[in-house]
C-alpha cells in the first residue's frame, strides 16, 4: 500500500484516480427520497439513500429519514451514515438512534462552518442540560462533557417518554475537521478513531454507530473507510490484501458519493498506512496521542492576543496649535472612538467565504444545494459591502473638527467681530 501511495503522489495522479472510483460506482434507485412528502427531510437535494440500504422510522405515518446502512460482513461492522439533523429532523435522527439501538454517535462537523448553517443543533447546550422532542416523545439529558482541544465526548441520557426507558449515549464529536480539507494530521484522526473503538459503540453486540457530517458521504466516508481497511488488515492473514480502492467501491453500494474529493481519498490512503503500524506493533496508541495535542486549548477557548496600543498621530513631534491642549485631547479621544467602532463593525460584517476553485462536491459542497442556509445574492453582497463601506465614510479623519467645536469657534468669531465694530463705532 505504501508503494502505491509513493507511485499515485509521485505521478500526482490522486485526481485521476478519484475519478476512475467515481466512473465505477454503481448508481442505484432512491425513489422514496424523491417523494414530494419528503423533500423537507432531505438537507441537499442530491444526496439520497438508495431505495435497498434506506433506514426505515418505525413511528408515526412516514418511514423516510436521509440515513444508510452500511454493512460490512467480513470486518463484522455496521454503520449508519445519515445527514446533519435538520430542524425539523432531529426528533427523528433521536427516534433512529433509539429503534437502531445504536450506543454512539460521531459527529465530525461544526453546526456553523464558515458562516453557513452545516448542522441543527439536536443535543442540549450545556446550559440548558436537557431538550424533549415532542413531534417523537423522546428527552434528552446532557450527563457530561469533556472537551479536548480537536474533539469532545458528551455522555447523553436519552428517554423515550412513551414506555419511561432510559438509554446511554455516547456523542463523539470532531470539532477541527475544516469544511473544504482533512483532519489536522493522521495522529489525531487515529487518536481520536480509537477513542471511538475504545468506548465500545464500534463492536458487533452493539446497534450500529451513527456517523453523521453534513451530507454524509465526504467526511463521514473517510471515517468508516479508514476504520474498516484497518479492521480487515488486523483480520486477515496477509493485511497487503486490503485494497482501499475495493472496499470504498463496496461501500459505494450502500451510499452514493463516499469520499467526495481527491483530497479525502489520499488522507484516507495515508491514515491506513499509518495504523497499521500500529497493527506491527511499530506504534503505540500513546504515541498518536501526544502527537495529536489532544490536551491543548481548543481553538475557541484561546485567548486572543492584546491590541496594540493606539499609535501617535505625531510620532513623538509636538506641534503649535491655536487651540487649547484640553480641547485638542478631546478631539483626539472622538476620532479614535469612533474609527475603533468602524473598525469593530467591520469585523463583525463577514460574508461566507467562496468554496476554492475546482472544487468538486465537497462535503459540504460545491454543486450541493443545502435546503437550510443558501448563499448570498448579488444584492445582498452589494448591500454587504455597502455595510462595511458606511462606517469608513462617517469616521472623521484625526485632526477634523466636530461639529460642536465648529460652531463654537464660528460663534467666537462673530462676537469678536461685534465688538470690534461696537468699539470703533462708538469709542
Amino acid at each position: 500500500m505504501e508503494a502505491e501511495f509513493r507511485e499515485i503522489d509521485d505521478n500526482g495522479s490522486w485526481s485521476a484516480i478519484y475519478q476512475e472510483i467515481r466512473q465505477q460506482s454503481c448508481e442505484l434507485p432512491c425513489k422514496v427520497a424523491k417523494l414530494p412528502e419528503n423533500k423537507n427531510r432531505n438537507r441537499y437535494r442530491d444526496v439520497s439513500p438508495f431505495d435497498h440500504s434506506r433506514i426505515y422510522l418505525q413511528l408515526g405515518t412516514n418511514d423516510y429519514i436521509n440515513a444508510s446502512l452500511i454493512t460490512v460482513e467480513e470486518a463484522k461492522r455496521n454503520y449508519i451514515l445519515t445527514q446533519g439533523p435538520l430542524p425539523n429532523t432531529c426528533g427523528n435522527f433521536w427516534e433512529m438512534v433509539w429503534e437502531q439501538r445504536s450506543r454512539g454517535v460521531v459527529m465530525l462537523n461544526r453546526v456553523i462552518e464558515k458562516g453557513s448553517v452545516k448542522c441543527a443543533q439536536y443535543w442540549p447546550h450545556r446550559e440548558e442540560r436537557d431538550a424533549t422532542f415532542e413531534d417523537t416523545n423522546f428527552k434528552l439529558t446532557l450527563i457530561s462533557e469533556d472537551i479536548k482541544s480537536y474533539y469532545t465526548v458528551r455522555q447523553l441520557e436519552l428517554e423515550n417518554l412513551s414506555t419511561q426507558e432510559t438509554r446511554e449515549i455516547l456523542h463523539f464529536h470532531y470539532t477541527t475537521w475544516p469544511d473544504f480539507g482533512v483532519p489536522e494530521s493522521p495522529a489525531s484522526f487515529l487518536n481520536f478513531l480509537f477513542k471511538v473503538r475504545e468506548s465500545g459503540c464500534l463492536n458487533s453486540d452493539q446497534g450500529p454507530v451513527v456517523v453523521h457530517c453534513s451530507a454524509g458521504i465526504g467526511r463521514s466516508g473517510t471515517f468508516c473507510l479508514v476504520d474498516t481497511c484497518l479492521l480487515l488488515m488486523s483480520i486477515r492473514k496477509d493485511p497487503s490484501s486490503v485494497s482501499i480502492r475495493d472496499v470504498l467501491l463496496e461501500m459505494r453500494r450502500y451510499r452514493m458519493g463516499l469520499i467526495q474529493t481527491a483530497d479525502q481519498l489520499r488522507f484516507s490512503y495515508l491514515a491506513v498506512i499509518e495504523g497499521a503500524k500500529y497493527i506491527k506493533g511499530d506504534t503505540s496508541l500513546q504515541e498518536w496521542k501526544e502527537l495529536s495535542n489532544e490536551e491543548d486549548d481548543p481553538p475557541e477557548f484561546t485567548p486572543p492576543p492584546p491590541l496594540p496600543p493606539p499609535r501617535d498621530p505625531h510620532n513623538g513631534k509636538v506641534e503649535p496649535s491655536f487651540f487649547p491642549e484640553k480641547i485638542i485631547q478631546q478631539m483626539e479621544i472622538h476620532s479614535l472612538g469612533t474609527s475603533q467602532e468602524s473598525e469593530l463593525r467591520k469585523r463583525n460584517i463577514t460574508a461566507p467565504q467562496p468554496p476554492p476553485a475546482g472544487a468538486e462536491q465537497l462535503d459540504d459542497h460545491v454543486g450541493i444545494i443545502d435546503q437550510t442556509s443558501k448563499a448570498p445574492t448579488k444584492s445582498q453582497q452589494q448591500e454587504t459591502e455597502e455595510a462595511v463601506e458606511k462606517p469608513k465614510e462617517s469616521s472623521p479623519v484625526p485632526g477634523t473638527w466636530s461639529p460642536l467645536l465648529t460652531n463654537v469657534c464660528l460663534c467666537t468669531a462673530l462676537a469678536l467681530s461685534a465688538y470690534v465694530c461696537y468699539r470703533a463705532c462708538f469709542h
